[in-house]
């Protein structure tokens, strides 16, 4: 056989004569089969860690829900106190403690909110050097303190330094320290999702940079902004701790955050719990799916404000 006949064969033959489609084609049939097991077992296990996660939260509503509704559908459970009340008496209302829940919880916002959008803008708008990583520094140790600890940090300045009495207003302070770092950190993410290019196109047209910053850049951010106030109210209006060293439980009705007693749902559920007794342990139910029901409705109406105030394109 001549070497001109050997010629075609070889260079059919030649791997380099294979186009690169071919050889992706080759490499992708071989292994879509695995590829195809692995996706099956990622999603069946995701589906798995989604039923564990799951199963106990509703677990836990329907334990709340099924054990103190019958409390909520009485009238006198949303306008009386438990003043006059024994724990062996059945009945009596919530009326004090979600007063003070929400009026502590109201304080805590209008002192926190301000504190963490505006600390939340220098960081992202102005913050530079050792000042910018301070802050930073020190949101991030408040994001982990006990609020227990917070609790005894304002007990030591509050009562023992300057004197003052346990009252509504230094169970606020308390809360302010642990609602704050969670405003930061939600507000600072949502003031990085703005686009660039908002900005320089404000300061093209020669708007300085404050003004940049209250039209455009916070009413982009405003719906990140309200999720964050809310996860933080989410996280005050729980605490057990701060209630319990500064602000004492009373069965009566006190508006008055700076004299007296106040009570709140986390301390009416905490007072009724160490009775055995059907009356207390209906009243605890009754209060913690109160408290769930407050927290809910706050979540749901921040969505909502969220929702309208969406910047249109």
């Amino acid at each position: 056989m001549s070497a001109t006949s050997l010629t075609p064969s070889l260079a059919a033959a030649d791997p380099g004569d294979a186009s690169p489609g071919d050889e992706l084609r080759t490499l992708n049939g071989g292994g879509s089969g695995s590829r195809r097991v692995k996706d099956r077992i990622a999603t069946v296990v995701m589906h798995l860690a989604f039923l564990v996660a799951v199963i106990p939260l509703v677990w836990i509503l329907w334990t709340v829900v099924s054990q103190g509704y019958h409390m909520l559908l009485e009238s006198t459970w949303w306008t009386n106190s438990q003043r006059g009340v024994t724990v062996r008496d059945f009945g009596g209302g919530a009326y004090h403690a979600m007063a003070g829940t929400v009026m502590q919880a109201a304080v805590t916002a209008l002192i926190s909110v301000p504190l963490g959008v505006f600390t939340a803008i220098y960081l992202v708008e102005y913050g530079r050097g050792r000042l910018a990583r301070a802050v930073s520094f020190m949101v991030d140790i408040l994001t982990g303190i006990p609020s227990i600890v917070a609790a005894l940090t304002v007990y030591a300045l509050w009562i023992s330094t300057f004197g003052f009495s346990r009252v509504g207003f230094a169970v606020s302070l308390s809360l302010v320290l642990l609602m704050v770092p969670t405003i930061v950190r939600s507000t600072e993410e949502m003031l990085k999702l703005v686009p660039n290019e908002l900005r320089e196109a404000s300061y093209a047209l020669g708007v300085p940079k404050w003004k940049t910053i209250v039209k455009i850049v916070l009413p982009t951010a405003f719906s990140g902004i309200i999720t964050g106030v809310l996860l933080g109210l989410a996280r005050v209006m729980g605490e057990t701790a701060p209630l319990l060293i500064l602000g004492p439980y009373t069965k009566s009705i006190n508006m008055d955050l700076f004299n007296g007693n106040m009570a709140s749902l986390p301390t009416m559920i905490n007072q009724d719990r160490t009775e055995f007794l059907d009356a207390a342990v209906q009243r605890t139910w009754g209060a913690a799916l109160t408290l769930i029901l407050i927290v809910m409705a706050l979540n749901i109406a921040g969505r909502a404000i969220g929702h309208f105030s969406k910047v249109k394109s």
